[in-house]
């Protein structure tokens, strides 16, 4: 039976077209949008024009070369499978001709089952496997993305030399730069940029369209500002929602943002350190798990934390540098991970402290009390990401495992020798990788990810590192050219 016509959902498929149908008419949609998600987190998508699109789409999905996507199906067996999830349906406001754009799900023809590489399935795997476990119900995840706007970029790498360049009229660098309308001198000072009004704040209307993209993309922002550093480093932030939520959020975040600063002649990057001597950027992920419609994270422990709360901590303390390999996957991502910058070094928690790696937020009510993991950044693939998250929190309730006592002092301010006697974050990627190599039992529980996805994941960002490893870089030159 060729790919094509074999039958890869079972269950009815008549709501999904007929919801799809009425946007079809209603908007007078041309094209549908197919979008997922290889393992590094990078979004993919194959475009159809609407006379593709029945109920047998719903059904039978599309066909697509696996083998082109990094650390998936060999070009021997390539064939895989798009299946759309029509509850994630939104219009695209960035296309000329009305596009209706749908997050799939990856199947694997031989088998009629997902395809266990697909980041999207771990998701849905991590949470049917909380409710399985009769902890919790849902876990909600809540996201503070942090990026750069700039207004220019190069780079270059060749066998004679390299170099990179990023530039903007906000940066601190320009103060003496003759400009063609004159040099009107308002900016933001290295790590001076935190809440400005315009026109220091010169990126506040270009945020405010990208909330408005949102919106009109289904999310809901709820707060945007400049960020610490210079150089156009911005924050917004949107409502908490599951944990598949937020990860298929992020990917329409990321979508909505970049091409809201193309249209305005400008660039994003979520690199985690763009700049050198200047504040990173992270992905905060609060997290709170609920039952019965209670949040069980809230109690009267430290900083109003249940005891299931501190376990799900201490599960997160435990397994940290395993899960860096997920939550920080670049090399770039322990260019942030330093001290001094506001980005923790140190596995502990407290409360209020943005120099820990956890903390718990001042809230006003039980239903808003969670936890916020401030290490991950956005280069993170959100469906992994998130999911290792909350299996490492998973493991710490049901092991009980102590996540010790919180640290209220400014961690940066402490001793060489205090701060070595907590659990610290890993350095480089090199060491995460290492970490997830000898502890990711926790991650396979319940078969929510599999042993080949972890092999695999593992092997793409070996390759990024035997990349960079293998490249001079003009630092070497500065220490040792003259030698």
């Amino acid at each position: 039976m060729s790919v094509v016509t074999k039958k890869i959902v079972k269950e009815s498929n008549v709501e999904s077209f007929e919801l799809i149908k009425q946007m079809i008419e209603e908007h007078e949609v041309q094209y549908i949008d197919l979008r997922f998600t290889d393992l590094r987190g990078k979004e993919h998508h194959v475009s159809l024009p609407i006379n593709k699109v029945d109920q047998n789409f719903f059904t039978y999905g599309k066909a697509f070369d696996g083998s082109s996507l990094c650390g998936w199906q060999g070009i021997n067996q390539s064939d895989l499978i798009l299946i759309p999830d029509a509850k994630t349906a939104t219009l695209d406001p960035f296309v000329e001709f009305e596009t209706v754009n749908i997050r799939c799900d990856v199947y694997h023809p031989d088998t009629n089952a997902p395809y266990d590489r697909d980041p999207r399935v771990v998701a849905k795997r991590a949470e049917k496997y909380l409710l399985d476990s009769g902890i919790a119900e849902v876990c909600y995840f809540g996201q503070e993305v942090e990026f750069f706007i700039f207004e220019d970029v190069r780079w270059d790498i060749r066998m004679n030399g390299s170099f990179y360049q990023v530039d903007s009229g906000e940066a601190c660098w320009n103060s003496g730069t003759r400009m063609e309308n004159g040099n009107l001198g308002h900016r933001p000072r290295i790590k001076g940029g935190y809440f400005p009004v315009p026109p220091v704040d010169s990126y506040h209307d270009l945020r405010a369209f990208m909330c408005e993209a949102l919106f009109k993309m289904g999310l809901v922002p709820e707060v945007h500002h400049h960020e610490v550093a210079n150089c156009g480093q911005n924050e917004i932030t949107t409502r908490h929602g599951t944990l598949l939520q937020k990860a298929d959020d992020l990917l329409t975040f990321k979508y909505a943002v970049h091409n809201v600063a193309h249209a305005h002649n400008k660039t994003v990057t979520f690199m985690p350190k763009p700049l050198v001597g200047d504040n990173g950027s992270g992905l905060h992920c609060h997290q709170s798990l609920a039952k019965g419609g209670k949040n069980i994270f809230a109690g009267s422990g430290y900083g109003g934390l249940s005891e299931t709360a501190l376990f799900y901590i201490g599960g997160i303390i435990k397994h940290a540098r395993a899960l860096n390999a997920f939550t920080n996957p670049s090399t770039n991502s322990y260019k942030r991970l330093v001290p001094g910058f506001e980005a923790p070094v140190t596995m502990v928690y407290s409360q209020g402290n943005r120099s820990a790696a956890i903390r718990i937020p001042h809230v006003f009510s039980e239903h808003e009390k969670r936890i916020e993991a401030r290490f991950p950044d956005a280069m993170a693939n959100p469906y992994l990401a998130f999911s290792a998250l909350l299996m490492a929190g998973l493991d710490g309730i049901k092991n009980k495992i102590d996540p010790g006592e919180a640290v209220n002092e400014n961690l940066y301010d402490l001793s060489e020798e205090k701060v070595k006697t907590f659990p610290s974050l890993c350095s480089s990627l090199t060491q995460a990788l290492e970490a997830l190599e000898v502890d990711h039992q926790f991650l396979l529980e319940g078969g929510v990810f599999t042993q080949s996805l972890i092999e695999s994941y593992i092997q793409v960002k070996k390759e990024e590192v035997a990349k960079l490893n293998m490249t001079t870089h003009p630092i070497e030159f500065d220490l040792y050219y003259s030698l």
